[in-house]
C-alpha cells in the first residue's frame, strides 16, 4: 500500500504497536515502539528463513499481547519505496 504522510500518521493511535523491520541478506532485526516513538521491548534478531519469519510473528503477537496493543503497523524505514503494512 501507498500512503501520503500524513495517511501514516493518521493510523497511528493509542492502541498501535508500530514494528520497525531491518531486512538484511541472512539475518533482520526488528524493535517495537508505541505511538508516541517508545520502545516497548528490547530489538529482536531473527533469521531470513522461514523459521525466523515464524519467530518473528510470535514475537510481535507477544509485544501486541503485553501491551494491549490491538492494531500493528510493520514497516522498513531504510526501504526506499516507503511501503507501509498494516495488520489489524
Amino acid at each position: 500500500m501507498n500512503f501520503t504522510q500524513n495517511d501514516k500518521i493518521e493510523q497511528i493511535k493509542d492502541e498501535t504497536l508500530v514494528v520497525g523491520v531491518d531486512i538484511g541478506k541472512e539475518n533482520n532485526y526488528a524493535r517495537a515502539l508505541d505511538n508516541r516513538g517508545r520502545e516497548l521491548k528490547k530489538h529482536i534478531k531473527f533469521a531470513n528463513t522461514r523459521e525466523g519469519f515464524r519467530a518473528f510473528d510470535k514475537w510481535v503477537s507477544e509485544v501486541s499481547l503485553a501491551n494491549d496493543k490491538t492494531d500493528v503497523i510493520i514497516m522498513n524505514p531504510e526501504n526506499k519505496t516507503d511501503k507501509t503494512v498494516k495488520i489489524s
